[in-house]
C-alpha cells in the first residue's frame, strides 16, 4: 500500500510517487496544516480547489478536544471533516512541550504552580493549555490516539528538544526518542493487525530524527531511523528558531543518510525560501502553519519576499500581488492590492481567508513546479531563477 516511487532524481532533488489508502501523493509537495481537523480560516470546498496532496491536524488538539473517541466515532478524520485527500497526524509531542509547558497561564483563569511538563523513560505529563488539566502520553497511547483519528500517515511520539539545548540534554533527548520510536512502531505494529481485522485502512508510521543543531548527533539519529522497518523518514527540530545556516547544514548531514527509497519529510518549514532549498537537499515533504498564520496577519508571500498588505502605499493600489506567472494564485489574478489592504486594515473576515488561500496555493505550485523542474532536469535553473526574483541569495 505505501509505495514510494521515484520518477526522477535531478542533482539532490527528486519527484516522487508516495502511495496511501486515499490517493498517491506526489512529491515534492507542501502539506497544509489543518491544527483542529481544519485548517484556519478555509473551507473544504476552498481547501480543496488547491489540490493538496496530504493535510495535517494535531494529535494534541484533537485529543483535547472533541477527543479521539468523538473522532473516530464519526469516522475518523476524513468522515469527522468530510474530506477525501490524504491525511496526516503528528504524534502531539511538539505540543507537549510547547503549548503543554505553558499549561494555559493564569490568563485562562486558573494558577498553576507546578513543574508543567514532566518527562520520564514512560512518557510525558503535560498540562491542557485550555483547562490546566492533567495529561500523559506515552509512545503506545499517542500511536493508540492516531489510530484512532484514522489518518493515512502517522508519526512516532518522540521528544522535540529546545533549539538552545546543550549537547548532553540533545543526546539524552535524541536517545530516548529511539526509544520512543521503537516502541512507537511496536504498538503501530499491532494496532494495524486490529484496523486491517475491522475493516479499516492501514496507516503508516515515520519515526522521527532528533539531535537540535549537533552535526553527529543528527547523523547517529539519522542513521537509527533509517534502519527501521518503516515507509519513511521525518526530520524533526528545525525551524524553530535556530539559523538558516544551522537549518540547512542539518539537512545536508541528514539527507545522505536516509533511504532513497522513502520519502523523507522535514517537520514544520514553511517560508519558501526554505522550502527550495530543503528540495535541492534531496527531501520530498513539507508542512507549517506560517502560510495560514501570516495571511491572518496581512502579509502574502510574494516572488520577492513577504510583502505587508497593511502598508499606506496600496491603499488604491490596482496592482496585484506581485509573483511570476507560474506562481499566480487565484487571489493574485482576481483581487486588487487596495481590496486587500482595505480587508486587512478593516478587519474583514474575509482577509484572512483570501490571504490564507493565496499563501496556501503559493506554496503548493512552488513544490509543484520544483517537481516539474526535476521531471525535466532542470532543477538548478529553477532554484536559480527563484533566488534571482529575491535578489540573489542572502
Amino acid at each position: 500500500m505505501f509505495d514510494f516511487s521515484l520518477q526522477a532524481v535531478d542533482g539532490a532533488a527528486r519527484a516522487g510517487t508516495f502511495t496511501t489508502p486515499h490517493g498517491a501523493v506526489k512529491t515534492p509537495a507542501f502539506m497544509p496544516v489543518g491544527t483542529r481537523a481544519t485548517v484556519k480560516g478555509v473551507s473544504r470546498e476552498q481547501l480543496a480547489e488547491l489540490s493538496p496532496q496530504v493535510v495535517l491536524a494535531n494529535t494534541y488538539h484533537l485529543y483535547l478536544a472533541p477527543g479521539a473517541d468523538v473522532v473516530e466515532k464519526l469516522g475518523g478524520l476524513h468522515g469527522f471533516a468530510a474530506v477525501d485527500f490524504p491525511m496526516l497526524t503528528d504524534s502531539g509531542g511538539f505540543q507537549v512541550f510547547s503549548l503543554g509547558a505553558s499549561g494555559g497561564g493564569e490568563s485562562k483563569g486558573y494558577k498553576n504552580k507546578e513543574s508543567l511538563v514532566k518527562i520520564t523513560e514512560d512518557g510525558v505529563e503535560f498540562r491542557s493549555h485550555l483547562d490546566g488539566s492533567k495529561h500523559f502520553f506515552s509512545p503506545e497511547s499517542a500511536m493508540e490516539t492516531q489510530a484512532k483519528l484514522g489518518a493515512d500517515i502517522v508519526m512516532a511520539f518522540d521528544e522535540c528538544a529546545p533549539g538552545d539545548s546543550d549537547k548532553r540534554y540533545a543526546r539524552r533527548a535524541m536517545e530516548r526518542t529511539h526509544r520512543w520510536a521503537e516502541r512507537s512502531l511496536a504498538r503501530h505494529n499491532e494496532l494495524q493487525i486490529e484496523r486491517v481485522a475491522a475493516g479499516k485502512h492501514p496507516q503508516a508510521m515515520f519515526p522521527i530524527v532528533q539531535g537540535v543543531v549537533y552535526d553527529d548527533l543528527r547523523a547517529e539519529s539519522a542513521k537509527f531511523m533509517a534502519a527501521l522497518d518503516v515507509p519513511g523518514v521525518a526530520v524533526g527540530g528545525l525551524s524553530v528558531g535556530e539559523s538558516k545556516e544551522d537549518m540547512y547544514r542539518v539537512m545536508d548531514v541528514v539527507a545522505p543518510l536516509l533511504p532513497v527509497q522513502k520519502p523523507r519529510y522535514v517537520m514544520g518549514i514553511g517560508r519558501p525560501e526554505d522550502l527550495v532549498e530543503a528540495v535541492a537537499r534531496g527531501f520530498d515533504l513539507f508542512d507549517c502553519v506560517l502560510p495560514t498564520r501570516l495571511g491572518r496577519h496581512g502579509s502574502v508571500f510574494t516572488s520577492a519576499g513577504t510583502l505587508q498588505l497593511a502598508r499606506a502605499e496600496f491603499r488604491a493600489s490596482d496592482g496585484r500581488i506581485p509573483v511570476v506567472p507560474e506562481l499566480e494564485t487565484k487571489v493574485s489574478r482576481t483581487y486588487s492590492l487596495g481590496y486587500l489592504r482595505h480587508l486587512v486594515t478593516t478587519d474583514e473576515m474575509l482577509g484572512s481567508t483570501l490571504l490564507s488561500l493565496h499563501n496556501l496555493e503559493f506554496l503548493i505550485k512552488l513544490c509543484e513546479g520544483a517537481r516539474k523542474a526535476v521531471l525535466e532536469g532542470r532543477h538548478a535553473a529553477y532554484l536559480a531563477a527563484f533566488w534571482r526574483a529575491r535578489g540573489g541569495r542572502p
